[in-house]
C-alpha cells in the first residue's frame, strides 16, 4: 500500500485484446464421426450406468374399492378404461374383503359379487402400486365400514411408510343428493395423510360437464360419484364421463410424478 492509501496494482497481465486466457481457450469442433461432449450420456454416481428414459415396465394404478349394490363398482370399471387409455399406465381392480356375512347380505338383497374381480387379500399388496384410486359408498358421511376396515388393516404399511410419496384419489356413491359426495372424501383424506401419501382431487378439470344442471349427478371437485337412492337407479351417462375422466387424468399424474 503507498503513502496515500491507495492499492498497489495487481502484477497480473491482463490478455492482449484479441487473445484469449488458455484455461478459457474455446472447445474444438468434433471431428467428422466423433460425438461432441454434450451429447455423453450421463451416468448415475453410483454404479456408472447410463440413464435410459424409456420406463423398462408399465406402471401399476391400483383401483380398489367397495360396493355392495354395484354402484361403485360400476364406477371403477369406467375408470380403468380411463386409465388403460394413458400409455404406460396399466389400471387393476381390486375389491376389499367383505365383513358382512352372507345372511346379512341377503337380508339386505345385495347381489352377488363378480367373481372376474379379485379380493385383495392383504394390505400388503398395496406396496407393488404406483398410486391409488380408493372408491366406497357412504356411511354417515364417511367411508363404508369394510373400506375403514381394510385401512385398519394397513398397519405394517404404515408403519414402514411403504405409500409414502404416492399419489392418491376418491370416488364415491351416496344415497341422496345431501348424503356426502364431498364429506365421504374430505374425511377419508386423513387415511392419506398417516400414510404421508399425496391426496388428487380431479378439481374442475372434466369443464363444463362439472357445470351441468339439466340432469341429477354425482361427483365433486374432490372426486366421480354417483347417486344409489334406494339402490335401484344406475349411473349416468355423465357420472361414468366423470369416473373415466378422473381414471385418465389420475393415470396421467401417476405418469408424471414417476
Amino acid at each position: 500500500m503507498g503513502k496515500g492509501g491507495g492499492c498497489v496494482p495487481s502484477k497480473k497481465k491482463l490478455p492482449a485484446a484479441g487473445t484469449t486466457p488458455r484455461n478459457l481457450q474455446p472447445v474444438a469442433p468434433p471431428i467428422d464421426g466423433e460425438k461432441s461432449p454434450s451429447s455423453e450420456p450421463i451416468p448415475t454416481p453410483q454404479n456408472n450406468a447410463v440413464i435410459d428414459p424409456t420406463p423398462t415396465r408399465n406402471l401399476k394404478l391400483y383401483i380398489v374399492f367397495y360396493s355392495m349394490y354395484g354402484h361403485v363398482e360400476g364406477l371403477a370399471r369406467r375408470m380403468k378404461k380411463g386409465v388403460d387409455s394413458v400409455e404406460g399406465i396399466e389400471g387393476v381392480l381390486y375389491r376389499v374383503p367383505e365383513n358382512l356375512s352372507p345372511e346379512v347380505l341377503a337380508h339386505m338383497k345385495a347381489p352377488s359379487k363378480d367373481d372376474s374381480i379379485p379380493e385383495i387379500v392383504e394390505a400388503a399388496e398395496l406396496a407393488a402400486a404406483d398410486g391409488f384410486l380408493f372408491g366406497f359408498p357412504t356411511r354417515y358421511g364417511c367411508m363404508a365400514a369394510q373400506m375403514k376396515a381394510f385401512f385398519d388393516s394397513t398397519g405394517q404399511l404404515w408403519k414402514e411408510q411403504s405409500l409414502a410419496g404416492k399419489p392418491a384419489g376418491f370416488f364415491v356413491s351416496t344415497g341422496t343428493q345431501g348424503g356426502g359426495q364431498e364429506t365421504t372424501a374430505w374425511t377419508a383424506i386423513t387415511q392419506l395423510v398417516h400414510h404421508g401419501m399425496l391426496f388428487v382431487p380431479v378439481g374442475y378439470t372434466f369443464g363444463a360437464g362439472m357445470f351441468k344442471m339439466d340432469t341429477i349427478r354425482g361427483g365433486s371437485p374432490y372426486g366421480a360419484g354417483v347417486f344409489a337412492g334406494d339402490g335401484t337407479r344406475e349411473p349416468t351417462d355423465t357420472e361414468l364421463a366423470l369416473a373415466e375422466h378422473q381414471g385418465k387424468y389420475m393415470a396421467a399424474v401417476v405418469k408424471r410424478l414417476a
